[in-house]
This record gives C-alpha cells, structure tokens and sequence, in this order.
C-alpha cells in the first residue's frame, strides 16, 4: 500500500511539473526548433550555451537548437537594450539514447535502425569522451575548411 502511495504522490508531482514547461521551451537533444518573438529583437542571448545554441534568423524569428540535456533560458533584447522575452529552455534526452553503465563507468550511445554508435554525453569515461569529441571536432574543421574553399571559388 506505502509503494502505490509513493507511485501516485511521484505521478501527481509530475503532473503539477509539466504546466511549466508551458511557458518555455521544450526540444530534444541535438534538434532544432524555431522559436518566434511578438517584437523585432536585436540581440539573443543563451544562458548556458552547453546546453542550448541560439542564431538569429531575422528580427523576428531565430532557431534554437538543443545541444545537452539540462535547463537554461533564453534572452532577447531589443535596439535600445530593453527585454522583449525571457524563457526557459529545457533539453530534453532524445529517446535514442542508450546508457550502457560497468560499474562506474558509462558509456553513452545514439541508436537508430538497429544500428548504434558512441554519442558523446557528461558522464561518460573521459578517455571515450575525449576521443569522440576529437573526432567531431575533426569532421567539423574538416566541413568548415571545405566551405571555405567553395566559398572562395564563386
């Protein structure tokens, strides 16, 4: 009887949760979402840009883009300085992720058709992390010198 009390007090404090998330924003990990203002913004602002990336689109409209799993809040500004939105972002865990923990160690993977492969997150061995970092950083530099070069050609 304790068990299903502590089970339907767990579930009513969920429900009492979820109206907030009403008035910010909710994304999964690693997608983007545009968000819109009701005024032209000139400035967008991220509190914690681990968790959250922001870039404008125009005056009114920029993309958000959930980069870690957390709670942030998002900015915006107009010409002379003044708020015109402050929200509260929260990135969700993408419902692909597999943690594998051995012992004290975990290991974090991104799953789809069957297929897995090392997804970078806090917490995971340094040594994993480190190296899939490094190599993301590498494809990164790699597409950035590219353009680059493209861009340089028109």
């Amino acid at each position: 009887m304790r068990s299903l009390r502590n089970v339907l007090l767990a579930a009513a404090a969920l429900c009492i949760a979820v109206p907030a998330l009403a008035d910010g924003i909710a994304i999964p990990m690693d997608e983007a979402r545009v968000i819109a203002f009701d005024r032209p913004v000139q400035t967008v602002f991220v509190g914690n840009p681990m968790i959250a990336d922001v870039n404008v689109i125009d005056a009114r409209h920029a993309f958000i883009l959930g980069k870690a799993f957390g709670v942030t809040n998002v900015i915006a500004l107009d010409s002379r300085g003044n708020p015109i939105a402050s929200r509260t972002v929260t990135v969700l865990g993408g419902g692909t992720l597999v943690t594998l923990n051995r012992g004290d160690q975990q290991y974090t993977y991104a799953c789809a058709n069957a297929r897995c492969e090392h997804a970078r997150a806090p917490g995971d061995v340094k040594e994993a992390y480190d190296a899939n970092l490094s190599q993301i950083q590498t494809r990164e530099d790699y597409g950035s010198k590219q353009a680059d070069a493209s861009s340089g050609q028109h």
